[in-house]
């Protein structure tokens, strides 16, 4: 029971169901430098049951982009029915590595190793969780990132990246077929004249081309997210993977959002300067409907979700581009 939402309770989703969280499962990955550790939320009951790979972002906390983050929507999910497993990213201050390191600050290429090593090694978190052994779908496999961890859930469903100042990266590819469908939270978008005078100097690496995205993904956006240190567009630019994307089937638009969307990276989180429980309940449900429908081949939840919004969409505060 959440007496912080109102209108977002007109979105239908799933029985609640009690859920545990596990951290953390250390998992191999010996060229990393520092181990990879995950958390992992699951309900504690049902068979059968999707993944969803949750990639935190970058930003000023300490915890909150780890393993450790990303509460709201993890906690969401695993109660609603699916499994969420979180890694700690390099990028993390709390438990990655020197942002002056190989591969830093941002390290795109180790977080999408992160993700792979993720899938390659689920039969290492089923052993770990208790009660979890043989309750996982391994053909439905789902992703999720906020900002930077947007960028790398967009990899993994296709999109490329070209390094002008990276001679080993030229037209990246690294598609992970064994992934589903995804959600783009807030994603970077395009590169070149779309990015800040200091973006284009430290992040040469944000330049993907997202015209090879094919598996089907919903993009988030918040109407009031104009990233002036990352872009010279303004909120539209967060828009670009739904334009450019041939897999993108959904824009939903939160209005008066900021790059928080309303506090899906933690409660009561610092960073996140537009929380608004309803907003964020609007995000928590919008998404687990697209994903729900998404890998579990019904669409129901996602029709129902759509019609509703689309009904409620001043009470709802936001708006949703179809394909």
């Amino acid at each position: 029971m959440n007496n912080l939402i109102k209108s977002a309770r007109l979105i239908p989703v799933d029985a609640a169901r009690p859920a545990l969280s596990l951290s953390s499962v250390v998992l191999a990955s010996p060229d990393r430098g520092v181990p990879l550790e995950v958390r992992v939320t699951a309900p504690i009951s049902g068979e059968g049951l999707a993944v969803i790979l949750l990639s935190h972002g970058h930003g000023p906390s300490f915890y909150i982009p780890s393993k450790d983050g990303y509460g709201p929507l993890a906690n969401f999910y695993a109660e609603h029915g699916f499994v969420v497993i979180q890694p700690t990213h390099l990028n993390s201050k709390v438990g990655g590595s020197p942002s002056d390191a190989p591969g830093g600050p941002l390290f795109w290429r180790s977080r999408i190793e992160d993700m792979v090593a993720i899938i390659d090694q689920l039969d290492t978190i089923e052993a770990a969780f208790p009660g979890l052994a043989g309750r996982l779908d391994r053909d439905k496999i789902g992703i999720v990132g906020h900002s930077m961890g947007g960028q790398t859930a967009a990899m993994l469903l296709g999109a490329r990246l070209t390094d002008p100042q990276d001679s080993q990266a030229r037209d990246v590819n690294v598609l992970d077929a064994r992934i589903k469908a995804g959600v783009l939270l807030t994603i970077p978008g395009n590169g070149g004249d779309s990015l800040s005078e200091a973006a284009a100097k430290n992040y040469t690496f944000f330049n993907p081309d997202f015209s090879h995205m094919t598996t089907r993904n919903l993009v988030v956006v918040g109407s009031e997210d104009a990233s002036p240190h990352l872009t010279v567009r303004g909120p539209s630019w967060h828009a670009d993977p739904y334009h450019h994307s041939p897999g993108s089937e959904a824009l939903l638009t939160m209005i008066g959002a900021e790059h928080g969307l309303g506090g899906i990276s933690g409660y009561d989180a610092k960073e996140t300067q537009d929380e608004d429980p309803e907003r964020l309940a609007v995000v928590q449900r919008m998404t687990w409907a697209y994903l729900r429908s998404a890998l579990d081949g019904d669409d129901r939840a996602w029709r129902q979700a759509v019609e509703i919004l689309q009904q409620h969409r001043q009470e709802l505060h936001a708006s949703l581009s179809l394909r």
